[in-house]
């Protein structure tokens, strides 16, 4: 064990954390007043749900020996897993709780797409039944040893695939069976928190993607400081987009902007230099805008825009690590180093992700609302009182009437 590599792991984690708080701000803030709470509490839940679920039998299906496509049973309960257990050098158990971090916040994520209208309950449910057949799986492909896509050399340094198109892809798929708001609020109904919780998530981020190096080495600073990058320049860009658009810079809209930048570094941030990162902030602040942008033109009522932000810039940024990835830093060079085939890597790695994670979300969704008792919507109802009181029985803002 190297102490110096466990002490960073062990914040690196904590990180990551944090920022499943962040989400629940920064969707808290989005939604209007009387969907606050119950925005904020799927985020919370998943942190519930997860974390007991990973240690029963999601780490073993997602990192255990198992095959090509999927871990085994080996380590359910945690068994075999001694506190002198290494992976590399840092404790097997620490890597556990690392990447239990990335398993929580992944379908937290999904729950932007259908705020205001998805049965609380049911949701619970869906959060057991994704992580094991979704998000297990691809994670296995993507980072396991023996992983088909880990094998191939698709490159995902902290989570372009696993994370961000895998939860982006599943979004859709739950707004589309979902359907549309009965009466969608036009104005978040906290911009602060919006901002608040976006700079949680730019926080936490340095542990999610820097903390993928699980060394406290020169790749871990490098991975830092092109998050940071990345981050700023998407943010910029956006910004000054929005100002020649529309006559004025949105707080909402760089914060979102800065979340689309942080996402589309995460499979790149061990392999690209800082001028690449420049380039991929720059591209996400004009694909996610536009993106953005066109959302409504589809029909689909994905509430807070989460495919228009993970998904484009998960695929945009892994398909720019193949473009970007530089030998020096993190041993696979792309194309503009003159490695073509790497793009071809990165493309069937975004394809297979599309793929399964839309199926199986799909599948999951299809056999929860033909459950008698559960069933994915709120009713009429509930939604118009609001899912705070109607799921949660509490309000975000009480007026006492003092004032």
């Amino acid at each position: 064990m190297d102490t110096g590599d466990t002490a960073w792991m062990i914040g690196a984690s904590a990180l990551v954390l944090i920022m499943t708080p962040g989400l629940a701000f920064f969707y808290g803030g989005l939604v209007r007043g009387k969907n606050m709470v119950n925005a904020i509490m799927l985020s919370f839940m998943a942190m519930a749900v997860i974390s007991v679920a990973w240690v029963l039998w999601g780490y073993s299906l997602a990192f255990g020996a198992g095959g090509r496509f999927i871990g085994d049973l080996s380590n359910i309960g945690m068994r075999g897993i001694a506190v002198d257990s290494l992976t590399g050098s840092i404790p097997t158990a620490l890597f556990v709780i690392f990447q239990m971090m990335f398993a929580i916040i992944t379908p937290a994520l999904i729950t932007g797409a259908i705020v205001e209208r998805f049965k609380f309950t049911t949701y619970i449910l869906f959060l057991v039944l994704w992580m094991t057949f979704v998000y297990a799986p691809i994670a296995h492909w993507v980072w396991a040893s023996n992983g088909w896509l880990f094998k191939l050399g698709a490159l995902d340094f902290a989570g372009g695939t696993v994370v961000h198109i895998n939860a982006a892809v599943a979004a859709v798929g739950a707004a589309a069976m979902v359907g549309k708001r009965r009466n969608p609020g036009v104005e978040p109904s906290n911009v602060p928190y919006v901002v608040l919780g976006a700079a949680l998530l730019w926080f936490g981020w340095f542990g999610f993607n820097a903390g993928s190096a699980l060394h406290a080495n020169g790749q871990a600073v490098s991975a830092f400081l092109v998050t940071n990058t990345a981050a700023a320049a998407a943010g910029l860009t956006w910004g000054m987009l929005s100002q020649l658009h529309r006559k004025r810079m949105s707080a909402v809209g760089v914060a979102t902007a800065v979340v689309a930048g942080l996402v589309a570094i995460t499979p790149a941030s061990g392999y690209v230099g800082m001028m690449g990162s420049l380039g991929i902030g720059l591209g996400t602040g004009i694909l996610c805008y536009i993106a953005v942008l066109l959302r409504p033109k589809t029909g689909l009522d994905d509430s807070l825009d989460v495919f228009a932000v993970h998904g484009v810039g998960g695929i945009w940024g892994s398909l720019a690590t193949g473009i970007f990835a530089v030998a020096a830093i993190g041993g696979t060079s792309g194309l503009i180093e003159g490695n073509g085939g790497q793009m071809t890597k990165q493309a069937l790695g975004v394809l297979a992700t599309l793929l399964w994670s839309g199926i199986v979300t799909l599948i999951i969704l299809l056999v929860l609302k033909a459950i008698p008792g559960l069933g994915l919507r709120a009713s009429e109802k509930e939604e118009d009182e609001g899912m705070d009181i109607s799921a949660h029985g509490e309000r975000a803002v009480v007026h006492d009437g003092a004032d």
